[in-house]
C-alpha cells in the first residue's frame, strides 16, 4: 500500500511539473527549441532588388489584367491576317494609339503614316530605304491582326516592339493605323446608316 501511494505521489508531482513546464504564463515568448528555424523565422527578400525584379513570370501564367498570350509563331503570317482585335476600341483608345504611334513608330513611318519619317526625309535622312507606307500600297491592306503580328515579331528591317509595347498597346496602335487608312471612315459610318437597325 505504501508502495502504491509513493507511486501516486511521484506521478502527481511529475504531472504537475510537466503541466508547469508547458504553461509558463499567458504571454510566453520563450518557447523551447524550434524544430525547423528556417521555417519559423523565414528569410526576408528585397523584392525591389535588381536580381528579383528582373525575373520573368512563370511560363504559362498570365499577369492580372493582361490579355491572353499570343500563340502564333513568326512564320504564321497568313493566320495573323485572320486574328481579330480582342479589344473594344473607343475614341480615347484611338487617341492613345496615335500618341503611342508618334512615340514608337512615327520616327520611321512619319506622323502621316506615309513612310516619310525623320529617319528617311525623302531620302535625305540616315535611312536609305524608305519605311513602309501604311496608308497606300501593300501595307494598307494589312488587317489589324497582321499589323499586330508585325509589331510583335518585326518584319524585314523593322525589329520587334514586343519589349517596348505590351499586347494591349500594340492592338491599340493597330486600330489607330486602320482608322487612318482610306475607307476607314466609310466602314465606321456604315453601321450608323444601317436602315435595318432597331430604333
Amino acid at each position: 500500500m505504501k508502495r502504491t501511494s509513493n507511486i501516486l505521489i511521484v506521478a502527481a508531482l511529475a504531472t504537475g511539473a510537466f503541466l508547469a513546464a508547458c504553461n509558463r504564463g499567458e504571454h510566453n515568448r520563450k518557447p523551447g527549441r524550434i524544430y525547423m528555424p528556417d521555417m519559423y523565422e523565414s528569410r526576408a527578400y528585397e523584392f525591389y532588388s535588381a536580381r528579383l525584379s528582373g525575373l520573368k513570370p512563370v511560363e504559362g501564367t498570365v499577369k492580372r489584367g493582361e490579355l491572353l498570350p499570343y500563340h502564333l509563331k513568326e512564320s504564321d503570317t497568313a493566320l495573323a491576317n485572320l486574328v481579330k482585335n480582342p479589344l473594344t476600341i473607343t475614341p480615347a483608345d484611338i487617341k492613345e494609339g496615335g500618341r503611342l504611334f508618334n512615340i514608337y513608330c512615327g520616327i520611321c513611318h512619319g506622323t502621316a503614316l506615309d513612310g516619310n519619317g525623320p529617319l528617311y526625309r525623302d531620302g535625305n535622312g540616315p535611312f536609305s530605304a524608305k519605311p513602309a507606307d501604311l496608308v497606300a500600297g501593300a501595307k494598307a491592306g494589312y488587317s489589324e491582326g497582321r499589323l499586330f503580328h508585325v509589331m510583335t515579331y518585326g518584319y524585314n528591317l523593322m525589329g520587334s516592339y514586343a519589349s517596348q509595347l505590351n499586347r494591349e498597346q500594340r492592338w491599340i496602335i493597330a486600330a489607330y493605323i486602320k482608322s487612318k487608312q482610306p475607307g476607314a471612315a466609310a466602314v465606321a459610318a456604315a453601321p450608323a446608316n444601317d436602315s435595318t437597325a432597331v430604333k
